[in-house]
């Protein structure tokens, strides 16, 4: 069984970087906690504290899916993180289970966390992120 601790952030795919904090700053009042370049997944996120959760703004920086995405769909949602304990059992008790799986094993993310993420398949279209910190 998957231990989920909490909702980590929702995360918004855009181009602009920088516009898009502007915005969110200017409409809801939320500011730029943290922003940094990860080089394992070619993006650049910015994450938008709320309560004990974040909003994480990601853009594109040679990364060909989000690229795909933002071209097909426009600026909008990605992808929902949540933090699991035990990534590694959490991902092979979904393999076993016969959930679409992106990643087998976890690999590194934003913050220094590991990261995996299930297919979209799995959960009805959506993208989903499990995280350890």
């Amino acid at each position: 069984m998957i231990r989920i601790k909490k909702i980590d952030h929702v995360a918004v795919a855009v181009s602009d970087l920088d516009g898009a904090a502007a915005r969110f700053a200017e409409v809801l009042g939320l500011s730029v906690r943290t922003r940094e370049t990860v080089e394992t997944q070619k993006t650049e996120a910015a994450l938008l504290p709320i309560g004990e959760s974040n909003l994480e703004l990601i853009a594109p920086r040679g990364n060909p899916g989000l690229e795909k995405f933002l071209e097909k769909r426009g600026p909008g949602l990605h992808h929902i993180c949540v933090q699991v304990e035990n990534i590694e059992d959490a991902l092979r008790t979904l393999k076993a289970a016969g959930v679409p799986l992106i990643d087998e094993v976890p690999r590194p993310g934003a913050r220094g966390h590991k990261v995996a993420f299930l297919h979209p398949k799995a959960l009805g279209g959506v993208l989903v992120e499990l995280e350890e910190p």
